[in-house]
C-alpha cells in the first residue's frame, strides 16, 4: 500500500491532526482563549487525538524506517504511549470526576450552596467553546477526507477507522451536551463529557497496550 500512496494528501491528513491536537492542548492552557479555558471537555480531546496523532506518526515512519527496524522498535513505543495515555486518563477522569461532585453538591444545597455554585460555575462561554468545536470537527473531518484520498485503503483499516470515529463522535458528545441545557448547568454537562472521553480514551489506550504487548512478544520469539 505505501508504494502507492499519494504521500503529499497524506503528508497534508497529518499536518491537519496535529494542528487539532495542537490547538486543543493550547486551549487547555488558556492559548487560544482570553481567559482560563471554558470547562474540560475540550481539552480533554487531546487524550484521544493523541492517539490518532501516534497512529498517523507510525505510519509516516514506515514510509522513512526499515520496517524490519521499524517493527523492533514500535512495541516498545507504543507500550509507552499506552501507559502515559492510561495514566493521564485516569488523573484527568479523577478531576473531572471530583468537580462534578463539587458542582452538584453546591447546586443542590440550597440556599448558600446555590448561590455558591451560580457565582462560581453558573455562567459558560457556550457560543467560544461551540466556535472551537466546530473548528476541531472541521479539520478532522478534512483530515478524515485527505486520508482517504492519500489510498482509499485506508478505510480498511479497521482499528484506525474506529479510533476516528471515536474521536468524531467525542466531539459531538461535548456538543450535545453543551447545548441541551440551561447555560446554567453547562459546567456540569461539560464535566460530564469530560468523563466520557476520558473512558473512551482509556478504552483505547487499553487497546493500543495490549497491541504493543502481542507486538513485543512477537518481536523476541
Amino acid at each position: 500500500m505505501l508504494d502507492t500512496l499519494r504521500k503529499p494528501l497524506f503528508l497534508i491528513a497529518a499536518v491537519l491532526i496535529i494542528f487539532a491536537l495542537l490547538v486543543e492542548v493550547a486551549f487547555s492552557f488558556g492559548l487560544v482563549t482570553n481567559d482560563e479555558p471554558p470547562g474540560l471537555g475540550i481539552s480533554y480531546l487531546a487524550l484521544l487525538d493523541g492517539l490518532v496523532v501516534y497512529t498517523i506518526l507510525l505510519m509516516a515512519a514506515s514510509l522513512l524506517i526499515p520496517e524490519r527496524i521499524q517493527g523492533r522498535v514500535q512495541g516498545v513505543i507504543t507500550l509507552i504511549v499506552s501507559l502515559l495515555t492510561l495514566l493521564a486518563a485516569i488523573t484527568q477522569g479523577f478531576a473531572a470526576l471530583a468537580k462534578l461532585i463539587i458542582m452538584s453538591q453546591l447546586l443542590l444545597s440550597p440556599i448558600f450552596g446555590t448561590i455558591a455554585y451560580m457565582v462560581i460555575f453558573g455562567t459558560f462561554p457556550k457560543e467560544e467553546a461551540a466556535v472551537m468545536l466546530s473548528t476541531i470537527m472541521t479539520v478532522k473531518l478534512t483530515f478524515a477526507g485527505f486520508l482517504v484520498f492519500a489510498h482509499q485503503r485506508f478505510i480498511q483499516n479497521k482499528g484506525l477507522v474506529l479510533l476516528v470515529l471515536t474521536s468524531l463522535l467525542a466531539n459531538v458528545v461535548i456538543s450535545f451536551l453543551h447545548g441541551f441545557v440551561p447555560g446554567f448547568l453547562v459546567n456540569i454537562t461539560d464535566a460530564v463529557a469530560a468523563i466520557i472521553i476520558v473512558i473512551l480514551a482509556a478504552i483505547w489506550a487499553i487497546v493500543f497496550l495490549i497491541g504493543s504487548i502481542i507486538a513485543i512478544v512477537k518481536a523476541i520469539v
